[in-house]
């Protein structure tokens, strides 16, 4: 990339929140037809850095200066922006729920004149956007009805509509399994050849180092360094020194299990979807969960995966058909999330914006709310209790806020995580469900969560995790059930499984077990 232009320069750029400094003097030069990567730890300010480039916090907000494609810019907010050429695609993505994939794509840019849309030529194009990543979907399909890999692409789809000379992508494979992140990858690489530019910021440092070109590290709102991929050796060990300061020897936790009997047991599970009755996401799925194990649920995406989970806590999601329930040897009924909680269940949900956190509320009351009952009085709950609990978590879950009486939207995505697992841990449960706990959150802060999750299981709970990252699973689990097109396929000791094993009986429904 030697000896190319660089499209955008941010120079000393600054950016202060009240108790807060999340910039201190951050600079980046990215050159023109490349992918740059930009890595640190949660709260780093990786996305407070792009939320200033792409105006989301406007000029006069932040010091600093910024040149993009030559030109000193100031942009009042995120319009101004894509007018210059620059598209984000946030880490939550912003899509409307209710409307078609079509209306999303042109939402703010619709085809037409004189106020009237021209649908027919809309979904002409809507096609050949989806074509172009990979997403064979009916264009009029409302998004609340496709999942959230599905959607990412919707967004990128979005993009690329708009004459984009620099896009950003914040966390863009967080939600997709690996065959769609390769495809993510690839078309990222694809764009620079027609001329685009890229930010990406991730946390997984395997596809940083397949696809950038170059890395800025930002540590504690700070530039740390930025590296050239090829010309410095670049591999995950150097970038997670720079990102944290220190080597880690190990990603996960050292762990003996301690396992006991079976206490939690499924058998034969049956869901119909929630709009299709037709349709079944779950088919007659039998596991079970002993003391201080840990459980790993391998699958793709529309797997069933998730379905599974929250139809199991409280009956969730879709339609309970059939299938029964048991824990210490005795069958029980959950059939509300109420009934769940009150019998030892909770679950950390992969959408933590729209089904974990209340974004209206603070933090203190964020870790308390499942489960008032436990610092109130009466109907009134006790503040300080509340106070001192929610303090507690913040220190044994390294939240980073200044104060617990902080709002939970003005947290990162990775801290926004540890608040929902602070919440359910709060709760006592026997069993803990985690569904991709670990999306969006960085390497050293997986490695706490992972060592939390290792603690609760040595206190002789039980934890069934969801992950679309093979590594993490194979690291952290005792056994790992896959899952096909709602069915249970497999149940493998994770000290016989690897990553060809799994992915044969995740793509495959020739064998189904009932429990192991």
């Amino acid at each position: 990339m030697a000896g190319e232009p660089a499209i955008l320069e941010m120079r000393s750029i600054t950016k202060e929140f009240p108790g807060v400094k999340a910039l201190s003097n951050v600079s980046l030069i990215v050159l023109a037809g490349e992918v740059h990567a930009i890595c640190g730890e949660n709260g780093a300010g990786k996305s407070t850095l792009m939320k200033v480039l792409s105006g989301v916090y406007p000029a006069g907000t932040y010091t600093g200066d910024i040149i993009f494609r030559g030109e000193h810019v100031q942009f009042k907010d995120i319009r101004s922006s894509e007018a210059a050429g620059i598209a984000i695609i946030h880490q939550e993505l912003a899509l409307v729920s209710e409307l078609s994939i079509t209306e999303n794509i042109f939402l703010g840019n619709e085809l037409g004149a004189f106020g009237v849309i021209n649908w027919v030529e809309a979904k002409k194009r809507a096609i050949e956007l989806l074509a172009r990543v990979g997403l064979r979907e009916d264009p009029d399909t409302l998004v609340k009805h496709i999942g959230v890999g599905k959607q990412q692409l919707v967004e990128i789809a979005k993009a690329l509509n708009k004459s984009v000379k620099l896009l950003i992508l914040d966390e863009p494979t967080a939600a997709l399994n690996e065959a769609d992140s390769q495809h993510l990858l690839d078309l990222i690489r694809g764009l620079k050849g027609k001329g685009i530019s890229s930010i990406v910021i991730s946390h997984k440092l395997n596809e940083i180092e397949q696809v950038a070109d170059s890395i800025t590290i930002i540590r504690d709102g700070k530039t740390i360094e930025t590296l050239n991929v090829k010309d410095d050796g670049v591999n995950e060990d150097r970038i997670i020194r720079g990102m944290v300061g220190r080597s880690l020897e190990s990603r996960f936790p050292d762990r003996t299990p301690r396992i006991g009997e079976v206490f939690f047991e499924v058998r034969d599970w049956t869901v119909q979807h929630p709009l299709a009755a037709e349709r079944l996401v779950v088919k007659g799925s039998s596991l079970n969960v002993r003391r201080g194990e840990i459980v790993g649920i391998a699958g793709l995406m529309g797997a069933g995966r998730t379905e599974l989970a929250m139809s199991i806590f409280g009956r969730s999601y879709g339609k309970y058909v059939s299938g029964q329930i048991y824990k210490n040897g005795e069958a029980i009924e959950l059939r509300s999330v109420a009934e769940a909680i009150e019998h030892g269940l909770a679950y950390v949900s992969e959408d933590r914006k729209a089904l974990g956190l209340n974004l209206l509320d603070d933090i203190k009351r964020s870790v308390v709310s499942a489960k008032l009952t436990k610092i109130s009085v009466g109907q009134v709950v006790n503040e300080a209790k509340e106070y001192s609990v929610a303090e507690e978590y913040r220190k044994t879950l390294r939240i980073k806020t200044p104060s617990v009486d902080a709002g939970v939207n003005k947290l990162s995505g990775g801290n926004q995580q540890k608040v929902v697992l602070a919440k359910w841990m709060f709760t006592d449960p026997d069993l803990l469900i985690l569904d991709e706990p670990t999306r969006g959150i960085d390497v050293g802060a997986k490695y706490e969560i992972y060592g939390i999750i290792q603690a609760l299981a040595a206190q002789g709970k039980g934890v069934i995790l969801i992950s679309s990252e093979l590594p993490e699973l194979l690291g952290l689990v005792d056994r790992i059930y896959t899952v096909f097109e709602g069915s249970i396929t497999d149940c493998i000791p994770a000290a016989e499984a690897d990553p060809e094993t799994l992915m044969r009986s995740m793509t495959s429904a020739r064998k189904k077990v009932q429990s192991t």
